[in-house]
């Protein structure tokens, strides 16, 4: 089992919390796995990115070769298409719908769109639809990450449990909106990805 995942976003969408869950998860399943993280700006707003490699084999870099990339986790579309080089052909890209306008020459996202349409291999989603939907717009990244489920060659329960601890401190409620946003994420893609 080997999965090469770069996560992408714009600052204090949660992109890190969705790496934690993934590499937390990725323990408790014995595998071995990397993490490189390079944020744009560290604050909110700015380009967020993250290299994040999962193996049952010992890994020597984490750096993603172009090309190689199993998986692309966005939860911004042109954020999305700033890695696309580094997609393997096989690749999936799970993406956010919703643009986040941070540049005052932001692509026309009709155009953004259109890109990510030519993708064989694509699940798009208005993750913060959804996420309003589920209790808040704030677990849309919880949403995404249940997006890529059928494509992250990690147990569905073990990701719960991750989640669990994780937001534990935070109270019940918390961990039950972020369980059901994932499950929420997990069923789309599953109708979407057949």
């Amino acid at each position: 089992m080997k999965k090469d995942i770069i996560l992408s976003g714009v600052g204090g969408q949660g992109i890190l919390s969705i790496a934690t869950v993934i590499g937390k998860t990725a323990l408790k399943e014995g595998l071995y796995m990397k993490q490189a993280e390079v944020h744009g700006m560290s604050q909110r707003g700015g380009d967020v990115q993250s290299n994040l490699r999962v193996s049952d084999q010992p890994i020597a870099s984490d750096l993603i070769p172009i090309g190689r990339c199993d998986l692309i986790i966005s939860l911004e579309p042109m954020e999305g298409l700033r890695y696309l080089t580094y997609l393997s052909p096989d690749g999936w890209l799970v993406t956010n719908e919703t643009p986040f306008v941070n540049i005052p020459n932001y692509p026309d996202t009709e155009r953004v769109m259109a890109e990510i349409d030519k993708l064989p291999h694509k699940v798009v989603l208005n993750a913060d639809k959804v996420a309003k939907e589920v209790g808040s717009v704030r677990i849309a990244n919880m949403v995404l990450l249940g997006a890529t489920i059928p494509f992250l060659g990690i147990d569905y329960e073990k990701v719960q449990d991750s989640i669990r601890e994780i937001f534990d401190r935070k109270g019940e409620a918390i961990v039950e909106m972020n369980l059901k946003a994932l499950a929420a994420g997990k069923e789309i893609a599953e109708k979407r990805a057949r």
